[in-house]
């Protein structure tokens, strides 16, 4: 008005600076809840109820991005709500939330300071969303998990087992005796569920037609690693945890190392693996390779490992079963 000249704000500009982000610090008994659009953390109860007034609240603020913390369960009643509310949300490892804490010199630690974290790193970092598991997924999930810790504790006791005295020898072996039909029992469980399923059934078919993978690893690949056939063999690998990672500096070279990524599927890929350089013909000469190359044999295993699965992925992606490459003389 007085000659001064007004710059009119860039459109992309406005939208993000009232984006709203949310954080939620979660725990067994409530969920505290960050926004960049307000300055007073809010609390509710972890529970339905509570859920329920979660997702009616954050469907106002209309956010950009909902983030929390994988705590390994807590969390998955407020994720399934959230996302059956068609609102942006993810669950992240709570080691990249802590490094980036740290990186903001944030040292203290309550739960409204998690809370908030969590909100500015949805804002700064924004993480790729990812499908979230459906609920029968989520289902074979937690049957796979539950055969797991049966071996787990099954094994425990077999090794207590010749060393125990005979006072407690009776003790051990009932327990066997019942983590052993409990493990049958999940097993056919497992079974009867994947056979349940048209997709699952199908794409368990192709799995298990690759040498050296059998029951166990299809139905861990499909709970969990829904994502195989959907992603290139790079990333795939990551997400696993089977891509090496450079350890350079200056004139030093280290050794290229795995680490990370979803450590059960990593597990039962390798006595996969195990199988399949002996009984895999592609695997098998594979191996071989880069042992007479002066391969270790640890590091020839994992090659051979993220081979299978690139193998696997290829198959899940093009729903063609294992086809062996051809031998020419």
């Amino acid at each position: 008005m007085q000659g001064w000249a007004r710059r009119t704000p860039n459109p992309l500009q406005r939208r993000e600076r009232l984006s709203t982000f949310i954080g939620i610090d979660v725990s067994k008994k409530d969920l505290v809840v960050a926004s960049t659009a307000e300055s007073e953390c809010w609390t509710v109860t972890n529970d339905s109820p509570g859920v329920s007034q979660l997702v009616s609240r954050v469907q106002m603020l209309d956010p950009e991005l909902v983030v929390l913390e994988a705590t390994g369960g807590y969390e998955l009643m407020a994720v399934a709500a959230l996302a059956a509310a068609d609102l942006p949300v993810i669950a992240v490892n709570p080691r990249e939330v802590h490094d980036f804490a740290r990186a903001m010199k944030q040292l203290a630690k309550t739960d409204r300071l998690d809370a908030r974290i969590l909100a500015i790193y949805a804002e700064r970092v924004q993480p790729e969303l990812r499908p979230v598991p459906d609920s029968a997924t989520q289902e074979l999930r937690a049957m796979v998990t539950r055969r797991r810790q049966l071996v787990e504790m099954l094994t425990a006791e077999r090794n207590r087992l010749p060393l125990s005295s005979a006072a407690v020898r009776p003790s051990i072996e009932v327990v066997i005796a019942t983590l052993e039909r409990s493990l049958t029992e999940i097993d056919h469980d497992i079974d009867q569920v994947i056979r349940s399923s048209t997709i699952w059934r199908a794409k368990d078919h192709l799995l298990r037609s690759v040498p050296g993978v059998g029951p166990v690893v299809s139905c861990t690949l499909l709970a969990q690693l829904p994502e195989l056939g959907t992603l290139n063999r790079k990333a795939i690998a990551a997400l696993v945890g089977l891509a090496p990672f450079n350890r350079d500096s200056g004139l030093f070279r280290g050794r290229r190392t795995v680490w990370g990524g979803r450590a059960p599927v990593r597990a039962v890929l390798y006595m996969s693996t195990l199988v399949a350089v002996r009984h895999n013909p592609v695997l098998r000469s594979f191996h071989d390779r880069l042992r007479a190359a002066g391969k270790p044999p640890k590091a020839a295993l994992v090659a051979c490992m993220r081979k299978l699965l690139t193998i696997l992925n290829a198959i899940a992606r093009q729903g063609l079963p294992w086809q062996p490459a051809p031998i020419h003389p």
